[in-house]
């Protein structure tokens, strides 16, 4: 039994090796430049800051919000903005999707910024370009590292509901089948430990992590005061029963600060998801755990991979949309 075991330790950890290599070769290589809109919409990116900065400033969380409205709309056809589109007779948008339904906010905010541009540079700026911008301000202006965006993608004119279930990653799934999703993007390893930290600054539904804290987690937060207290809080929040939209923040401590505290809960064995747990005390967590620890102790190079990450994450892009997609002068349809 335990050469088997360590048999199949050696499998996987050659396996992760593998999948970070394919990830890091399979990233696609878009159209995309940092000056796109210099030209044609100069004022483009400040008019997203400015509205981004007047959505943060009444609500914090909605830095969080985009972010996530973000991943959600790379990981599915790449980055198109076909999160963004509405069910309409002819076409099944993603919204509705399980990972999208309860979680996704910040369409209005969306909104906003593309009336602003539209009225600045008619037909220019595209859905999907305003997503990654916001995010990457929604980044900063909770103290998160900057980064160049490279624009110019087009907007889709399809969406997804399939792969929206499918390709999203779930807070109970095990750390290979996150992986797998992950490199299926053309990201690696590397690439998920860094970009799930934005749970520094995310919130979670009762119904995503009733399992960890009526699960396992008092047997990796230790029995520790400070611990029996957090998770006596997390159970008041979200009961056995009932309370599914009930939310708590992934990081305590700062939840309205971009900085690498989430992974030092992760190392008292005190992360909210257990998709996020298994990253440090999962069996399969060979490579997960060093970058835990490193970006727990360093934020410098948390900061740097996260910038850098986000950066790839953007250039997944749908190629087909080069061709076939368009700029949307309503993020939620198509053009007629």
């Amino acid at each position: 039994m335990a050469s088997f075991s360590v048999h199949c330790s050696l499998v996987v950890f050659f396996s992760l090796i593998f999948f970070n290599i394919i990830g890091s070769l399979n990233a696609a290589e878009p159209y995309l430049t940092l000056d796109y809109y210099a030209s044609t919409c100069p004022n483009a990116l400040e008019i997203v800051r400015k509205e981004m900065e007047c959505s943060v400033l009444s609500e914090t969380r909605m830095a969080a919000s985009v972010l996530r409205l973000h991943f959600h709309d790379c990981f599915v056809q790449g980055c198109d903005g076909s999160i963004l589109l509405d069910d309409t007779y002819t076409l099944k948008g993603e919204k509705e999707a399980s990972s999208n339904v309860n979680s996704l906010r910040g369409y209005e905010l969306i909104d906003r910024i593309k009336n602003k541009l539209e009225s600045e540079c008619p037909g220019v700026v595209s859905c999907a370009d305003i997503l990654t911008i916001a995010a990457r301000d929604a980044v900063i202006l909770v103290g998160g590292p900057y980064w160049d965006v490279p624009l110019g993608r087009k907007d889709s004119r399809t969406a997804s509901f399939s792969l929206a279930n499918e390709n999203l990653p779930t807070p109970d799934q095990g750390l290979l089948t996150l992986v797998n999703k992950f490199i299926y993007q053309g990201l690696s390893v590397t690439d998920m430990v860094a970009l799930v930290g934005a749970h520094t600054i995310g919130m979670a539904r009762c119904e995503n992590f009733r399992a960890r804290i009526y699960g396992d987690f008092q047997t990796t937060a230790g029995k520790s005061p400070l611990a029996g207290s957090h998770l006596s809080n997390l159970k008041n929040k979200c009961p056995v029963h009932g309370g599914d939209d009930n939310i708590a923040a992934l990081d305590q401590l700062t939840p309205n600060l971009f900085d690498n505290s989430f992974y030092q809960y992760l190392l008292r064995g005190e992360g909210l998801l257990n998709s996020d747990q298994e990253m440090y005390t999962g069996l399969l967590g060979f490579q997960t755990k060093d970058l835990v620890v490193k970006y727990a102790h360093d934020s410098v190079a948390f900061f740097q991979q996260f910038a850098d990450s986000m950066v790839k994450m953007g250039n997944v892009t749908n190629q087909e949309s080069f061709t076939t997609g368009e700029v949307r002068k309503n993020c939620r349809f198509v053009n007629t």
